[in-house]
């Protein structure tokens, strides 16, 4: 994601760099020298940082900066792209099946299957990333499960509502969530009327959705970074002097780069992805799992830490599970009540064990 993030930015850099520097600047400097604004630096530093360049990219725009013939500039850079907010309707309300009734197909079922092991992946780290940030205690397994399942019950209802796309845990909030240091559940129920609110009413979603692409993909090449820093904390509990924890670090990290990233050329250059046979089904398994690199890491590193020397009477203190076993149970910590209980008394129907 990061990768596509910089690219993006390099594709309009007079607005994606701006965006990159102001956001470290308020976010890092300006927050910490001027005490009395760490609410607009720190706090806000995404929204004055997203008007601040989204008034620039304007100004570029009405002055002319850009060729409406251009369809890079007119996609990247400018401000009124293809009459977004003119083709929005005011007013829009989803509802299910909307698009047709659903046609079920093996082949399709067994591709969105691995999409969604392939999003549960990148969602279990999102979720330990952001428990991280949060100042909350490693996450449950309970936790895990019920995460998971509501994550499912929510692919359901966007698939009858005709969605591009499923639902996961969002990694740039997860970002979002340590530049701000705000973790309160209050802020994301009034994110989540706002969501809302955007998506009943088409214009005003539209004039969010005219801000520059370059914008949101610097703020995710930090967002990002702050999201992979989380799951690098994490190892101070291995013992990295060892040549076992250096060895599985080093494979897991650097194929679960390469991988994704081969396969993702393969698919540019030829069309379709290394895996080619006659099954369509088992080709796009194949190709959506070792395209996502978090998956691809997750899956050597796991094989790896259970194989490699797994027999050694060391290798368990070294791997850090001892300091993870204290929270295999919900209720074996105090805190985890104060973190993870549902609001409203929700959690008397779905408890945690």
């Amino acid at each position: 994601h990061n990768t596509l993030a910089v690219l993006q930015v390099a594709k309009c850099i007079e607005i994606g760099l701006p965006t990159l520097v102001l956001l470290l600047i308020f976010s890092e400097y300006a927050s910490h020298y001027f005490a009395r604004g760490s609410f607009v630096f720190g706090r806000c530093a995404v929204l004055v940082t997203v008007i601040i360049v989204w008034i620039f990219a304007e100004i570029l725009t009405a002055a002319g900066a850009y060729d409406e013939r251009n369809p890079v500039t007119q996609f990247s850079c400018r401000t009124d792209r293809s009459g977004l907010i003119h083709a929005a309707p005011w007013v829009r309300f989803p509802y299910p099946f909307q698009w047709g009734y659903p046609i079920f197909c093996a082949q399709d079922c067994f591709a969105m299957m691995a999409a969604s092991f392939a999003s549960l992946i990148e969602s279990t780290g999102t979720l330990i990333a952001v428990s991280r940030y949060a100042g909350a205690t490693f996450v449950p397994p309970s936790v895990f499960a019920r995460g998971i399942g509501w994550q499912g019950i929510s692919i359901i209802l966007d698939g009858m509502c005709g969605t591009l796309t499923g639902t996961a845990a969002s990694v740039e909030n997860c970002g979002l969530l340590a530049l701000t240091r705000v973790g309160s559940r209050r802020v994301i129920k009034i994110s989540a009327l706002f969501m809302i609110f955007f998506s009943l009413f088409g214009k005003f979603g539209a004039i969010l959705a005219s801000i520059p692409l370059p914008i949101f993909s610097a703020l995710y090449c930090v967002l990002f970074a702050y999201s992979a820093a989380a799951g690098l904390c994490f190892l101070q509990y291995c013992n990295l002097n060892t040549r076992r924890s250096k060895f599985i670090l080093g494979i897991s990290l650097f194929l679960g780069l390469s991988i994704p990233q081969y396969f993702r050329e393969f698919e540019t250059f030829y069309g379709f992805g290394p895996a080619h046979t006659r099954s369509l089904a088992f080709n796009v398994i194949v190709n959506v799992i070792f395209s996502s690199p978090a998956t691809v890491a997750a899956i050597l590193a796991y094989l790896l830490d259970c194989t490699h020397l797994y027999w050694e009477p060391h290798v368990r203190r070294d791997r850090g599970w001892l300091w993870l076993e204290k929270f295999k149970s919900y209720r074996h910590d105090g805190r985890s009540e104060e973190f993870y209980a549902l609001p409203y008394g929700m959690s008397r129907y779905f408890p945690s064990l």
